[in-house]
């Protein structure tokens, strides 16, 4: 039997084949038909050839991928897992094959599978390479661990003290994060366990999950795969066996000052021995759609690439040089040893087994099987070295920076027969610095202990749920904004008054005693109604809320005013890293997800928060928003083509914020627009595989104009699943013209 691909109601596919590789290659040429442009943009990302097409706005991303040696890095793991592993090299060879079959059919005059954008932009397909897919996975993965956090840690200390570098500890902007949640037999209606949940990633169309079903002789799974790279990596079901991850926000990525300098021979490092070294350099040309071809210097110490920076500093002349030192290319190894385990696998010790071979990013898995069986454990190389490397770019000249062995990554078990991840600090508090807030475990855990048994039907109440515990700092600052009567004129005033509880940069949790009140200016009629209308609430953060819009308003007013003080304003100036690396260190982002702690901190550099907010008020009660949240916080998903982008009051709107469970994240301050959302929804079902389900933002097609390009959008909006259908007969086989 040749490869077949069949197709169910919402255009998925589902492969059959006689052997793995022939699997692999049928998997390459599908993703290739379905997702030709995406795979495309994929591939120059990878290569860091996107502002060839892309034009000048992609430059930075190709500086970074170059100088970061990504495609270079790409090609030493392949050619290590040639001599490793052979056979799943041989596999990942076949995948890329097919990709190439699949892109030739997609440019054919007489295809029925056309990508528009290739005509648009005049490109035509390039050639994958078998380690391209790889290429794929790097790039994707690069900025998982957020290692620009540490420039924001250094730039924020320096402007305003060590202490405020805990004070704006938050789940940044640019960071992934998901839900995931394991509930045993024990409480579930059938005895059997179902594994949950939704990645957060930015939205992407097409989009950055591929619903598929890959069946041989030796495996049959449904899952979500990452276009570009074969198998299904991170969301699996074999039948017998499933398994789900979750971003375990480790710290694995070290940046290192560099002492550079020029000798006759090409550059020097200063090493943490005292003498200089040679760097390893190069120059290469990134072609710019509609501009000059743009020249760059490639330099590798002993640590890694240099990433920022070179011997005459950054582009500003500060001087500065900063490399990047990271597992895959220090090991030669991404971890796709465990790609092909993971879809024999049969039980949950077969998942454990893959995931010792697992290498980036560093995530925490659960997994169920049908026996009964439970995992909850982090898989991924961490490396083992001092704990300044976590925090703040070290210096490569002084020695006590070197990393000195990898880390075990740690198990945790399940409590009253639930086990939450949500980004929070848990199984993998040894192996990182910051992790999201607890909101979004706690309120997980709490639904899940309001019912006694859960089956794979109830599962979206969780994954939509809207309830946002992020907002209790402000509206305590609210709430303090009392109106009462003088005694001695019979004038009506607004009393402020301090929390009782308060958080100081040093003491993310130290507990303080209310001050003496304050008399303020009293609140005009309309921003007491607006104050007492937010105090009566229900911290549901609903596209139809009006009083949700409100808040919203009302904290992003808060948040420019904060950013704006001339306290915290010297450090809206960052430093002139490349652009790509700037999100990390715009102040107003950072304000808005650390304004918890801002709001709650003993002393905030002598900023009047009272007045603050009372002015925020004010604000929003004489310009509310005209609609509910659902008018401005509507999905942004990125493109690579800009101008097919619909006008933004095309996009729905979304319910949610980034600290609910159903984490749309818009950015306070900047915009109410939500680029990170969940990415896929999942149930896996122990009891029976056909009582899973998943879904996706659009599709499962990336080609504009096709019945299944966003026929899920409606599904995932109103928080709905499609059924994963796993019985061929009630498919529909796809012809191989």
């Amino acid at each position: 039997m040749s490869a077949e691909t069949y197709r169910d109601a919402w255009g998925i596919p589902h492969l059959r084949a006689d052997t793995p590789h022939e699997l692999a290659r049928a998997q390459g040429r599908v993703t290739a038909r379905d997702r030709a442009w995406q795979l495309e943009v994929e591939r120059h990302r990878a290569q860091g050839t996107s502002a060839s097409f892309l034009g000048p706005e992609a430059l930075s991303w190709d500086r970074l991928a170059r100088r970061a040696r990504l495609a270079d890095t790409a090609r030493r793991c392949f050619t290590a897992l040639e001599q490793k592993d052979p056979e799943t090299a041989a596999w990942v060879r076949a995948y890329a094959d097919g990709v190439n079959e699949g892109l030739t059919e997609t440019t054919h005059p007489t295809s029925t599978h056309p990508a528009p954008e290739f005509a648009r932009t005049g490109l035509t397909p390039g050639h994958w390479e078998p380690w391209t897919p790889l290429g794929v996975w790097l790039a994707t993965h690069i900025l998982f661990a957020g290692f620009p956090a540490k420039l924001w840690r250094e730039h924020i200390a320096a402007h305003l003290g060590p202490e405020a570098v805990a004070l704006f500890a938050a789940d940044g902007p640019g960071t992934a994060g998901s839900n995931g949640w394991l509930v045993s037999g024990e409480r579930t209606t059938t005895g059997h366990a179902l594994i949950a949940g939704d990645p957060h990633r930015f939205i992407e169309d097409p989009g950055v999950y591929q619903q598929i079903r890959l069946s041989c002789p030796e495996f049959d799974v449904v899952g979500l795969a990452v276009p570009g790279v074969p198998g299904v990596a991170h969301f699996g079901h074999t039948g017998t066996v499933a398994w789900a991850i979750t971003n375990a926000m480790a710290d694995y990525q070290d940046l290192y000052r560099e002492r550079l300098r020029r000798t006759g021979a090409g550059v020097e490092a200063l090493g943490p021995d005292g003498t200089w070294h040679r760097a390893a350099r190069h120059t290469e040309t990134i072609h710019v759609a509609g501009e000059d071809t743009v020249e760059v210097e490639i330099i590798e110490t002993d640590r890694g690439p240099v990433i920022a920076g070179g011997p005459e500093g950054l582009d500003d002349g500060t001087p500065a040089a900063l490399s990047l030192r990271y597992p895959p290319r220090v090991t030669a190894d991404l971890g796709f040893g465990a790609l092909l385990p993971l879809l024999r696998a049969r039980r949950v010790a077969d998942v454990d087994r893959a995931l010792d071979a697992w290498a980036e990013p560093v995530n925490v898995v659960q997994a169920a099987d049908t026996e009964g069986g439970l995992l909850h454990r982090v898989a991924g190389r961490v490396p083992v070295r001092p704990a300044a490397n976590g925090l703040r770019p070290v210096p490569a000249w002084e020695p006590g920076h070197e990393w000195t062995g990898w880390h075990t990554p740690p198990r945790a078990g399940l409590t009253e027969g639930v086990a939450v991840m949500a980004n929070q600090r848990g199984p993998s508090t040894p192996l990182g610095v910051e992790f999201a807030a607890p909101h979004r475990a706690e309120r997980i855990t709490a639904l899940l202990a309001g019912r006694e048994r859960w089956s794979a039907s109830d599962m979206p109440t969780i994954h939509t749920d809207t309830h946002l515990a992020s907002a209790t700092p402000l509206l305590h600052h609210l709430a303090t904004l009392t109106t009462e009567t003088t005694g001695t004129t019979g004038t009506t005033e607004t009393t402020e008054t301090t929390p009782t509880t308060a958080t100081s940069p040093t003491t993310a949790t130290s507990a303080t005693t209310a001050t003496s009140p304050t008399i303020a200016t009293p609140l005009t009629p309309k921003a007491a109604a607006l104050r007492d209308r937010l105090l009566a609430w229900d911290r549901r953060m609903d596209a139809d809320s009006a009083d949700a819009a409100a808040y919203a308003a009302v904290r992003s007013a808060v948040v420019r005013r904060l950013a704006a003080h001339p306290a915290l304003a010297p450090a809206a100036v960052a430093p002139a890293y490349p652009e790509v690396l700037q999100p990390w260190l715009a102040l107003v982002p950072r304000v808005a997800y650390a304004l918890e702690h801002l709001l709650r901190a003993d002393d905030l550099y002598g900023i009047d928060r009272a007045a603050t907010v009372r002015a925020a008020l004010e604000e929003i009660a004489g310009r509310p928003p005209a609609g509910p949240w659902g008018d401005t916080h509507r999905l942004a998903p990125w493109r690579a083509l800009p101008d097919a982008d619909p006008a933004p009051g095309d996009e729905p709107g979304l319910s949610g914020d980034h600290d609910c469970v159903l984490c749309t994240s818009a950015v306070p301050g900047l915009t109410d627009r939500a680029a990170r959302g969940p990415a896929a929804r999942y149930v896996w079902d122990l009891a029976d595989r056909e009582n899973s389900r998943w879904v996706v933002p659009h599709g499962a097609s990336g080609v504009p104009g096709s019945p299944h390009h966003r026929d899920q959008q409606p599904l995932w909006l109103d928080g709905e699943l499609a059924p994963v259908v796993t019985d061929f007969d009630r498919l529909t086989k796809e012809s191989d013209d």
